[in-house]
């Protein structure tokens, strides 16, 4: 197979993105988008386990689209049933069980008519259990079983109805700490351990982040009965630099936010809400074949200087930097602190020192943006 950068609709059509760009799509949080290598190596993954029925579980941060996976997982199993997707986090305790395996009438107070379980209703489909660390111990046995018999009976019933269903689960927890922590049934997490597919954060698929800002930009745009406006090259770079802690939907929430904002046809760093306590770095990562020529480079440049290092040399290229990366973030003290991996305070001190934060420079700055202070 071919990994070439595509994205995927879940209306059985498939969009093959040959130029590397995710084209605007209809269908609002329905599509994925694999054109990171790290996301095109997941796809490959993905295409590999889905047509079995073994159990998947699914694990990743909040917002890197669990729930699309899952849907895609069932798009390409070629199963006739339906896709069924249950929230076990927002499952009340008292009604867990009914909700999972169903009623009959008189089951408990309230109970006034029969109710088929999310199971039955995923019969011959898939059932999509997300956040399944949340479920309370009680109930993992009893999910234990229905997996391991095939057959749910419902609350008030003694009679067992048989079921197949292909069951999908995911979790941003680390389901092996819970174990230890008691939280969460060793058996049951081996029956649902069979195939596992992690879900890499935003930060470590860099490749995804302009294909996906593009797609939210066409949808937007259409449901804002906007002409689609392009991102500037400072903004994309805005866009790549950040860690992006609240994922895919926190880039969808500031693509939203950079159109209501936005003047004229092109996107500018300042139209971007990425400021506050979250504008982290990105992860430190091992440096790929690339960015280690880079810094190889940098090493015969320094070997160089070392030769004649003059009289303050640390001085020199510490301005260097600092004067570059501020001019790079469009003289924005936050995005430069967090770029450079500092606090604000600490940039705000080396640009004092170093003349650049005079009264016309400070002025640059976003003063919408919140100071960043050391605890």
């Amino acid at each position: 197979m071919s990994l070439q950068p595509r994205s995927t609709t879940f209306n059985n059509s498939v969009l093959t993105l040959d130029d590397g760009v995710a084209h605007p799509l209809s269908i609002r949080a329905k599509s994925l988008v694999f054109v990171d290598p790290a996301s095109i190596e997941l796809l490959s993954l993905i295409e590999r386990v889905a047509p079995s029925s073994a159990p998947i579980l699914i694990e990743g941060d909040s917002g890197t689209g669990k729930e699309l996976v899952a849907r895609h997982v069932h798009r390409l199993s070629g199963r006739e049933g339906p896709f069924v997707a249950v929230n076990c986090g927002a499952i009340s305790e008292h009604l867990a069980e009914s909700e999972l395996f169903g009623h009959e009438v008189g089951a408990f107070t309230g109970a006034t008519s029969r109710r088929e379980g999310w199971f039955e209703a995923a019969n011959n489909g898939t059932l999509f259990l997300d956040e399944i660390g949340d479920l309370p111990l009680p109930l993992q046995v009893k999910l234990l079983r229905v997996i391991q018999e095939q057959e749910v009976v419902r609350l008030g019933s003694r009679r067992s109805i048989p079921v197949d269903v292909r069951l999908v689960t995911a979790t941003n927890v680390d389901l092996s700490e819970a174990v230890s922590a008691g939280h969460f049934r060793l058996d049951l997490f081996y029956r649902l351990n069979i195939a596992q597919l992690r879900l890499p954060p935003l930060r470590e698929r860099v490749g995804d982040i302009l294909p996906l800002a593009r797609h939210f930009l066409g949808v937007y745009s259409r449901k804002l009965r906007l002409p689609m406006p392009e991102l500037g090259a400072a903004a994309v770079r805005a866009l790549e630099r950040y860690a992006w802690p609240g994922n895919i939907r926190e880039l969808e929430n500031v693509i939203h936010f950079a159109l209501l904002v936005a003047s004229g046809q092109q996107i500018r760093p300042e139209d971007l809400k990425l400021n506050g306590a979250v504008a982290t770095p990105m992860a430190r990562t091992s440096p790929g074949p690339a960015e280690r020529g880079r810094l190889q480079a940098m090493r015969h440049a320094l070997a160089e200087l070392f030769e004649k290092p003059g009289e303050s040399l640390f001085n020199e290229l510490e301005h260097l930097i600092v004067e570059e990366a501020y001019r790079e973030c469009g003289f924005n003290q936050v995005r430069s602190a967090s770029m450079l991996g500092i606090s604000r305070n600490v940039l705000r001190t080396l640009l004092k020192k170093h003349g650049m934060l005079g009264d016309s420079t400070a002025a640059l700055d976003e003063p919408s943006e919140p100071l960043i202070s050391e605890v």
